[in-house]
């Protein structure tokens, strides 16, 4: 079972929807960063979701975007991320998934991109751009490598392609809140209970929301839906607000438990 499914095992026993908090590596540069995904793992996260920047990162919204291009101008690179997660894994056994997009997976080359993942201690992979119907050399590539790949079921799906979606994720299904990218919103779309409902009836496979979560409240409501939150826009921005702040870590890590206690049930 992977660290995802023993993760997702764990909070159903106990009736808790998992927080799935996104974060930019590298910024506001490596260090940091690193400080960061340890305080969120000491404050609660169930798993964390580490965004790898990229020069066009099509599905990502002006805060995200804006520390994508910093953390890349810092030097940022696919070689400093493994470092990173591997310096991670060393200190906590939290699950890591790593957020990218194909180009950077292509670049690399899927299966020496895969083995980076597994050696370094990423547990799952979430490629915003990459179709299913696409995906087929990839997605054999990481179960042979051991990774869960997430994808993305968004609101326009067909039922045909919610079906792909759902038949070929592993690890759990990244729900899409609403149309656009990502960034905070006051109010949730009153059409997702609906699409959670009709995805819930087509699988048991964990369900979780992101794009557009910013508060507890939030958490709370998606708590009552679904299997997680995925929670980053709203993260990103704390961070950026307070990244030469002495107490940016403590902010982090108070945020971070005050979501995480909007998951208990």
């Amino acid at each position: 079972m992977s660290r995802i499914a023993q993760r997702f095992k764990e909070l159903k026993e106990r009736n808790e929807a998992a927080l799935i908090p996104f974060i930019t590596t590298g910024y506001p540069d490596l260090q940091q960063s690193l400080r960061i995904v340890l305080a969120l793992a000491e404050a609660g996260a169930d798993i964390i979701e580490l965004g790898i920047p990229y020069s066009d990162p099509v599905a990502d919204g002006p805060v995200i975007q804006k520390a994508s291009q910093q953390a890349r101008a810092a030097g940022m690179d696919l070689k400093a991320f493994f470092s990173l997660v591997a310096e991670v894994r060393r200190k906590t056994g939290v699950p890591l998934v790593a957020m990218t997009y194909y180009n950077p997976v292509f670049v690399c080359g899927q299966k020496r991109f895969a083995d980076n993942c597994r050696q370094s201690g990423i547990d799952g992979v979430i490629l915003s751009d990459l179709p299913p119907e696409e995906g087929e050399e990839w997605l054999k590539i990481a179960a042979g490598a051991g990774l869960d790949t997430i994808l993305l079921a968004a609101p326009t799906s067909t039922e045909e392609r919610l079906r792909k979606a759902i038949d070929s994720t592993s690890g759990f299904i990244y729900c899409v809140s609403r149309l656009g990218v990502t960034g905070a919103d006051h109010d949730l779309s009153s059409s997702l209970r609906p699409r959670l409902e009709r995805m819930r009836a087509m699988t048991d496979k964990p369900l979780c929301v992101g794009f557009g979560l910013s508060m507890p409240e939030h958490i709370r409501q998606v708590a009552a839906l679904a299997d997680g939150a995925v929670i980053g826009s709203a993260l990103v921005r704390l961070i950026a607000d307070n990244a030469a702040a002495p107490d940016l870590l403590d902010k982090v890590r108070g945020f971070t438990a005050l979501l995480k206690q909007a998951t208990i049930r």
